[in-house]
């Protein structure tokens, strides 16, 4: 059970690391965060960002690794 635990934990810490790698590498990119379909709101003080065609673009992209994982 225990041996269980740590190789969960340590697949667990392997892909956090892989994604903030990927995150970080993302980030360079100018257009990752601005796509067409992403709300931008800005008025006086109050400012509200939500990437909603970033995180759809995201989350194609991961259910598509996912299924090509399970094969």
């Amino acid at each position: 059970m225990l041996a269980l635990l740590g190789k969960w934990l340590l697949v667990t810490g392997l892909l956090m690391a892989v994604v903030g790698i990927m995150l970080w590498g993302l980030g360079s990119l100018g257009w990752f965060g601005h796509l067409p379909g992403d709300i931008y709101y800005r008025r006086g003080n109050v400012t509200f960002y939500f990437p909603l065609a970033t995180c759809i673009l995201l989350s194609i992209i991961v259910s598509l690794v996912l299924m090509l994982l399970r094969r």
